[in-house]
């Protein structure tokens, strides 16, 4: 079967010569937990896309380039460390032959999974989607870039590739890998599921999940027009960007507080995300807004919310839910906004699921954050972060560190 190899750049090649080249010498020796060889590549790489022609066009790609700053790496690294105990050393090594299934609706998320799997010394093959966008080919030609003076390691040891749907191919890269990463929706990861791993191998798999936003009625009244512009700026990249489709992207916005004071920010916001978006001149594209109005009444023709309104030329679109707790889990298009007002934000954890991945917040103090979490009880929602940072990456994800999570442990115990 014949794959595209994307990085490093070539013909395309026959899958089982790709996976030869995986199992070969490497250049140097075998990689480690924090290769330098990789860590001077990563940073490079990281290097180009924090140029600012590339994020004009593709801000999202800047918090990657970040991510991948010299000191960021080292303090992963540093988290990996395991102290001796008495008698006993704990020693930690790469896992092996990771075998990467990202989404294609959202371009990058790739890139930082792939980026702690080679920090910590692994074989990588990444299928790239044959519908991924243009920011996943920015990050392919900067890659290839980068490796232009990188050690021969890099690319003796890391694969990116495309193929479309094709049963044998998922089947080899399984039969192979120590460790597959799957990353899509309920059916696809039960697709991939249905496709038998090595016995030594398993499965880390991140499904359908839904995020929330909730802001305080009384930190949003207190908030100075600055913070609050900066608060809707914040929430717009949280919710535009991949369209409202990521994972992390808020499905609904709870407002917290007396109800006059809950409706009056939620006015409020909602102006000034409709203002912001006037000024950006956006608009939604026709059929981007032909499914949003139809799931919106949908929502509302099942009695689920009261209201509906669009606004910004149907760029927005704002639900008041019937019931607080029935909040919509599914895709409603980019700029879809369910809302309900709560009397305190510990009376959204009873509606919290296993699905349920982030809650992103304006206003509130860190106890009432606090008191949410014990709430929630581990039921859901495993990460909990300020507007704008939603869709910022980090290597605990979905309750999983990553880092540890591609590594493996030898203990040594020293004799009598």
């Amino acid at each position: 079967m014949m794959i595209r190899q994307r990085f490093p750049a070539g013909p395309d090649r026959p899958l089982a010569e790709v996976l030869d080249d995986l199992a070969g010498e490497v250049p140097g020796g075998p990689l480690t937990v924090g290769d330098p060889r990789i860590v001077d590549f990563l940073t490079a790489f990281g290097r180009t896309l924090l140029e600012p022609a590339l994020i004009r066009s593709h801000p999202e790609l800047a918090p990657l380039g970040f991510f991948l700053r010299r000191a960021e790496l080292d303090a992963q690294l540093a988290r990996l460390a395991e102290p001796d105990r008495a008698g006993t050393r704990t020693l930690r090594f790469p896992r092996g032959l990771l075998f990467h299934i990202p989404p294609a609706n959202v371009d990058t998320i790739f890139v930082y999974a792939w980026a702690l799997a080679a920090l910590t010394g692994n074989r990588n093959v990444v299928r790239v989607s044959p519908r991924s966008g243009a920011a996943a080919d920015r990050v392919l030609e900067r890659l290839e870039s980068a490796l232009a003076a990188a050690h021969p390691a890099v690319a003796a040891t890391q694969r990116m590739i495309t193929y479309d749907r094709d049963d044998a191919a998922t089947a080899a890269l399984s039969e192979a890998c120590d460790l597959r990463v799957v990353w899509g929706g309920d059916h696809s990861v039960a697709a991939v599921r249905r496709t038998p791993l090595g016995p030594a191998a398993r499965d880390l798999a991140f499904p359908d999940r839904a995020s929330f936003a909730a802001v305080h009625a009384g930190g949003w009244a207190a908030a100075s027009d600055a913070a609050r512009d900066q608060a809707v700026l914040d929430l717009y990249n949280d919710s535009y960007w991949f369209d409202q489709a990521a994972c992390a992207s808020p499905r609904a916005v709870y407002f917290v507080g007396p109800p006059d004071a809950a409706d009056a920010a939620r006015d409020d916001l909602f102006d000034r995300l409709a203002a912001l978006l006037a000024r950006r001149g956006e608009r939604p594209d026709p059929a981007m807004a032909v499914h949003k109005r139809v799931a919106a009444y949908g929502v509302a023709a099942e009695g689920r919310a009261r209201t509906l309104s669009f606004r910004a030329a149907e760029a927005v679109a704002v639900l008041d839910l019937a019931d607080p707790l029935d909040v919509p889990r599914t895709w409603l298009g980019a700029g879809a906004f369910p809302t309900a007002s709560v009397a305190a934000l510990t009376d959204v954890a009873a509606m919290v699921q296993r699905r349920d991945q982030t809650l992103s917040h304006f206003g509130f103090a860190p106890e009432d954050l606090a008191a949410f979490a014990s709430a929630a009880a581990g039921r859901g929602i495993d990460r909990i972060v300020p507007f704008g940072s939603a869709l910022s990456f980090a290597p605990v994800w979905d309750g999983y560190d990553l880092p540890r999570e591609f590594t493996r442990l030898t203990t040594v115990a020293a004799g009598r």
